[in-house]
């Protein structure tokens, strides 16, 4: 730029113009171009900009604002899965969540009647229903994978309850037992280091039969795993080892996916930060 343009940028004050258009924006991406931007003097891209504006302004006043929530930069993890990589769940959310809102920016055109210079950035949206769906049936929150993930899934869960209450069922029957009062420090059931155990008063170690997985600060107390439990608890432990497996082959398979329709999701995220832009522009007061 040469030193009148940037004087002139300064006397018309375009950097607090700029922060007052980026907090309109939604999509930090979309905010972070706003403060980027630049006076053009090409006099075609003026009258085009203008027009999307002046269009997307007819559109707020008629239908109110698009939602452009949910619309993150998703490249780094499409490029790695791409490259085969497995992507966690925050960042799979993450794209199922640009999707969605490529559909609903998309479905907010409707029957538009007479064209604007902005419809064709609306028709340009692709979005995948599919694999929106698709990921957020899989993916509940970012730490939570649904049963029907997959029907192995579903299964080994299953067997995950059921070896959990057998545990359970046996625990239950020791702590309710009269002749275990006097053992137990307390009738209760708790875990340690994932397993099912009942706390056993030390001067009485040999009286419950059982692995001691841990010992209270004090060592009035241990932690005992009784030994009709430990087939129980290892059968829960290799379903856990088998969870844990078949839990990444659906993330790796829907890592695949995503990265199968790569170009379109990118194309929908530039397109809904340009539109997020332009009504941005539509709704700031100069």
């Amino acid at each position: 730029m040469s030193e009148l343009f940037e004087k002139s940028i300064r006397t018309l004050e375009l950097p607090a113009v700029l922060e007052k258009l980026a907090a309109k924006a939604v999509s930090q991406a979309a905010k972070d171009r706003c403060l980027k931007l630049t006076p053009s003097t090409d006099v075609e891209e003026v009258l085009r900009l203008l027009d999307e504006t002046d269009a997307a302004k007819e559109r707020l006043g008629l239908h109110g604002s698009p939602s452009f929530s949910g619309v993150k930069d998703v490249s780094a993890a499409l490029t790695r899965a791409d490259h085969g990589g497995m992507l966690n769940t925050r960042e799979l959310l993450d794209i199922a969540g640009v999707l969605r809102c490529a559909r609903r920016v998309g479905d907010y055109l409707g029957d538009s009647g007479e064209k604007t210079a902005v419809d064709h950035l609306f028709r340009s949206l692709r979005g995948n229903r599919f694999l929106e769906e698709k990921i957020f049936t899989s993916i509940l929150e970012e730490d939570v994978i649904a049963d029907n993930a997959s029907p192995a899934l579903a299964d080994i869960r299953r067997h995950m309850h059921a070896a959990a209450a057998r545990g359970r069922q046996i625990l239950q029957k020791i702590v309710s037992s009269a002749s275990y009062g006097k053992v137990l420090q307390e009738a209760i059931i708790t875990q340690r280091d994932g397993r099912f155990v009942v706390p056993v008063k030390a001067e009485f170690r040999g009286s419950l039969p059982g692995l001691v997985h841990d010992v209270s600060a004090s060592g009035a107390t241990l932690f005992v795993e009784p030994m009709g439990v430990v087939q129980a608890n290892n059968e829960l432990k290799e379903l856990e080892a088998k969870e844990k497996k078949e839990i990444e082959r659906i993330l790796r398979a829907l890592s695949a996916e995503a990265a199968g329709y790569q170009r379109d999701i990118l194309e929908d995220y530039e397109l809904l930060v340009r539109l997020d832009m332009i009504f941005a522009l539509s709704l700031i007061h100069i």
